[in-house]
């Protein structure tokens, strides 16, 4: 059990080394979705099957379609290779990034951690209740205002993609459709 979560930290990290280093933004997705189902596995490890169905259907889901269809709303097209550029920025994140992990793998391996009183969710009422049921408790009442806000927020992101995506090909169309024209008619010239 052990080494198959060892496995999936292992991929959650490539994936997201990926998505920080990889130039094309069609493989910075596709490595995002790879993270966010090694995410689930380890969720399912964890025995949180509901954290874990709501990770695959609503990150590697419906948001990785969005950022998708931005990317490709967008025109995003990178022509050049996937190639790693190790600059002495990148090296220099990367090392801040293992330094703070491996700070963070001694803190939390150390027999003095502790995490602290168990919240108002133990695992004892998690059994139960049921996560679900404890979830969408929270969600509809306590949490609502920002679950609302969230959807609102990705709804202006989408129609703010979709304005940008949509700026005139040329300097002719541009001034036949703010006179009023077809941008795709030619104008006549006295």
């Amino acid at each position: 059990m052990a080494d198959l979560f060892y496995i999936l930290a292992v991929v959650t990290v490539l994936g997201a080394l990926a998505l920080v280093l990889v130039p094309n933004p069609v493989y910075c997705a596709l490595s995002l979705v790879g993270s966010f189902f090694a995410m689930a596995g380890i969720f399912i490890l964890l025995n949180q099957e509901f954290v874990a169905a709501i990770e695959v259907l609503i990150y590697a889901g419906a948001i990785m379609v969005l950022f998708l269809f931005v990317i490709m709303l967008l025109n995003l097209r990178s022509g050049a290779p996937f190639v790693v550029r190790w600059s002495l920025r990148n090296v220099l994140g990367v090392a801040i990034v293992l330094g703070i992990l491996s700070q963070l793998v001694a803190v939390f391996s150390a027999p003095a951690a502790k995490l602290g009183p168990p919240g108002g969710y133990p695992p004892e009422r998690l059994a139960k209740e049921g996560a679900v049921q404890v979830v969408g408790d929270l969600l509809f009442t306590r949490y609502v205002l920002p679950f609302e806000v969230i959807s609102v927020l990705l709804m202006v992101a989408v129609m703010g993609a979709v304005l940008l995506a949509k700026r005139p090909s040329s300097g002719e169309d541009a001034a036949a459709e703010s006179a009023g024209g077809n941008p795709g008619q030619a104008r006549e010239r006295p």
